[in-house]
C-alpha cells in the first residue's frame, strides 16, 4: 500500500510543522477534491472557487507555521471549516449579487421552443431561488451560516452542532430565529416566493 494512504491527517500535520513540506502535498492531494468541490458548489464559479481554495491552504499554513493549530485529528473537518468562513466571507463582501436581465437578444425563452407548462415551471423555481439567496443575504452572518450549512450544504444539526463546536439546540434555535427573520424580511416587502 501506499504511504500517502497509510500516514494518518494527524502525523501528516506533525511533520510538515517539522519542516517536512512534502506533508502538505501529500494532506492537499490527499482532500483537495473534498474541498474543491465543496467550495465551488457554494460559488458555482471556478475562479472563485480556485481562489478561496488558494486562501484556504494559505491560512491552513500559517496556522500550522504559527503552531497555533490544535485540533489534533480532525483536520479535514478544520480546513473545510476554513472553507466554509471564506466562502461566507466571499459572499459577504460581494452582497451584490450579479444579476443579468434579459434583453430581447439574450432572453431565457428565446433558447427554448417548447413553452410546455415544465419549463415554465423551471424558470419560475429557478427565479424563486435567485430571489431567496438574496433575501438571505439580508440575515445576519450567523444566520446566513446556519442556512447555508442546512440548506445548502444538506447538514444535519448534530454535524452542523459538531463543525460549530456548539448545542445541537443552539444549532436548532439559530435556525429557527432565522426562518423568522426571513419570514419577517419577506412579510415587510409583501414578498411571494410561489408562483
Amino acid at each position: 500500500m501506499n504511504a500517502k494512504v497509510l500516514t494518518p491527517d494527524c502525523e501528516l500535520v506533525k511533520s510538515y510543522i517539522n519542516g517536512n513540506e512534502q506533508a502538505l502535498e501529500i494532506l492537499i492531494e490527499r482532500h483537495q477534491a473534498r474541498i474543491f468541490g465543496f467550495i465551488y458548489s457554494k460559488t458555482e464559479n471556478r475562479d472563485v472557487a480556485d481562489d478561496i481554495f488558494q486562501d484556504t491552504f494559505i491560512k491552513v499554513i500559517k496556522t500550522l507555521k504559527s503552531n497555533s493549530y490544535n485540533e489534533e485529528g480532525k483536520f479535514l473537518q478544520w480546513v473545510m471549516r476554513i472553507a466554509h468562513n471564506l466562502v461566507i466571507d466571499y459572499f459577504r463582501n460581494n452582497k451584490k449579487m450579479s444579476f443579468k436581465r434579459d434583453t430581447e437578444e439574450t432572453s431565457v425563452f428565446a433558447k427554448f421552443t417548447d413553452e410546455s407548462p415544465i419549463i415554465e415551471n423551471f424558470l419560475i423555481q429557478n427565479e424563486v431561488e435567485v430571489d431567496l439567496k438574496k433575501l438571505i443575504l439580508e440575515l445576519s452572518a450567523e444566520q446566513q451560516e446556519i442556512i447555508f450549512l442546512r440548506m445548502y450544504q444538506d447538514l444535519s444539526f448534530k454535524e452542523i452542532a459538531e463543525l460549530k463546536e456548539i448545542s445541537i439546540n443552539t444549532a436548532l434555535g439559530r435556525m429557527r430565529y432565522a426562518l423568522q427573520n426571513l419570514k419577517r424580511i419577506i412579510d415587510k416587502n409583501n414578498i411571494i416566493l410561489s408562483s
